[in-house]
């Protein structure tokens, strides 16, 4: 059972805690993880690209000329895709791209998410993340002691308003409860901070 170091907010040495093998000595399984992430990608998807086809374009519906004798091609209305400001033939139309891996999967990936912190030395595990008033300027000063200023997911169990007020403003940094830690917002921070109230729930989300 790997051990980790706990910190305070002043980075300073307070214990150590054990971390289940399960949830952060897992191993990492770089297709799971991209399996996952494609989804949860796939699934922020806006799929509302659209064009007018013919029956919604304004223009009216009689027939412009007759049906024989004329010479030009038979039409019904200006509506057509052939006129100038016609309808749109076989556009895209609104899709739903979202897709969800079952279960095991995600939490597959999760803890190769965890675990791989774990490995590459970015998962950082504190007592407590009490701060004394919500300002963004007091957090980044925070997130400076701790080492961890170039981009972090902040976790701690809710309610921890004055830690999700403050974290707001920072663009490179996110707050999370336990049960919203997914993989992707994983990988695209270098950093992981955790409280040990966080820590217990994560274990007991992924082993569930």
């Amino acid at each position: 059972m790997p051990k980790a170091t706990v910190y305070n907010l002043n980075h300073e040495n307070v214990g150590e805690i054990d971390l289940s093998d399960v949830v952060f000595g897992a191993e990492v399984n770089e297709g799971l993880l991209y399996d996952v992430v494609r989804a949860q990608l796939a699934s922020k998807r806006q799929g509302t690209s659209a064009v007018k086809i013919r029956a919604i374009v304004a223009g009216s519906i009689k027939k412009i000329y007759r049906q024989k004798g004329t010479g030009n091609a038979r039409h019904g209305g200006k509506r057509a895709p052939v006129f100038v400001g016609g309808g749109q033939a076989h556009g895209p139309k609104p899709k739903d791209w979202s897709y969800k891996p079952p279960k095991k999967m995600r939490l597959g990936a999760l803890r190769s998410a965890l675990s791989l912190k774990v490995q590459e030395g970015t998962l950082k595990i504190v007592d407590a993340f009490e701060l004394a008033e919500i300002k963004t300027k007091a957090l980044a000063e925070t997130l400076n002691r701790l080492e961890v200023s170039s981009s972090a997911v902040l976790v701690d169990v809710a309610p921890n308003d004055t830690l999700r007020m403050s974290a707001r403003n920072l663009p490179k940094h996110q707050y999370l409860p336990p049960e919203g830690v997914n993989p992707y917002d994983l990988l695209r921070h270098e950093h992981l901070v955790l409280t040990k109230r966080a820590v217990e729930a994560l274990e007991a989300r992924c082993t569930r």
